[in-house]
């Protein structure tokens, strides 16, 4: 088929060399444009979409609005078949979603219609919930609302948000590699209308560590927002991300530090960093920590 690729992070890059891989026409890829980022945030960072579509010799383009008509033009003459998107991170209008033959197909990393909208990894940790999946839906004009065609499952248990993207952005690339080799053997399926939740964007401030929270949601918590943005605590005036944790037993007033070993009380029992990072520093154990940055008994977090 000739393909119009969409994506952005490293979640849509997986979906983009599978395509390849299996002999279609990429055609052109459209990411986001190059912002503002590196050590000092001020180096204009490149996607990785758009870092890995030009090691390919794929055109890419980096379109600031696709409401533009002239936009829209250049799109339509593509003459693709399909587009695929895979976190792209714009809205589709509706000339878009209608230029390809088959539409817009989109690779979610969620069981729609759970989890809606732009962070459905982090917010199903979060939740607690016990399984999720990704879905190859058909875009239409409604936030991520469109029939699905293929959906695959997985088991969330200990993993971390990084983890899991991972292993979902893998398992996408699978499933819409077997739709597009047999299109009509994945009819588009309407979602439910019962169950529907919104993944809202992560915001920055919730990435610090409440502890007044049972000790299973603070665990939740860091693994949510592992790798990135970090659950943090703060401490001397000092920002310390927990990129890791376990549940352990102890109690004592919420965000007290219980022990020697960085034994944290929550409001329901406690927790124990495995792995931290500090400022401008690699991830380390907490032994490895405490030798260089002292966190006494008592201390509150």
């Amino acid at each position: 088929m000739r393909i119009i690729f969409m994506g952005t992070p490293a979640f849509a890059v997986p979906t983009l060399e599978a395509l390849v891989a299996d002999g279609h026409a990429l055609v052109a890829a459209y990411s986001q444009p190059p912002r503002p980022g590196g050590r000092r945030g001020r180096e204009l960072v490149t996607s990785p979409v758009q870092v890995r579509a030009e090691q390919l010799n794929i055109p890419v383009a980096t379109p600031v609005t696709l409401r533009d008509g002239a936009e829209q033009a250049a799109f339509a003459a593509h003459d693709a078949d399909v587009a695929v998107v895979a976190a792209y991170g714009l809205i589709l209008p509706k000339q878009v979603l209608a230029a390809p033959r088959l539409g817009c197909l989109n690779v979610h990393g969620s069981l729609l219609p759970r989890w809606r909208g732009a962070a459905p990894v982090q917010r199903a940790i979060l939740a607690g919930d016990a399984e999720t999946g990704v879905g190859i839906m058909q875009m239409e004009a409604g936030l991520d609302t469109g029939p699905v065609r293929l959906e695959g499952r997985t088991r969330i248990d200990t993993k971390n948000a990084g983890q899991l993207t991972d292993e979902l952005a893998n398992m996408g690339a699978e499933l819409m590699v077997r739709v597009l080799r047999d299109p009509a053997a994945y009819p588009p399926r309407a979602q439910p209308s019962e169950g529907i939740t919104y993944a809202e964007k992560i915001r920055k401030e919730e990435a610090r560590i409440d502890f007044g929270a049972d000790a299973a949601q603070v665990v939740r918590q860091i693994a949510a927002f592992c790798p990135v943005p970090g659950a943090f605590v703060e401490h001397a005036g000092e920002r310390v991300k927990v990129l890791e944790a376990e549940m352990v037993a102890g109690a004592g007033p919420a965000g007290t530090v219980i022990d020697e070993a960085l034994t944290i009380a929550c409001g329901s029992g406690a927790i124990r960093p495995v792995r931290v990072q500090r400022a401008g520093r690699g991830a380390m154990s907490v032994a490895e920590l405490l030798r260089g940055f002292a966190i006494p008994v008592g201390t509150r977090l």
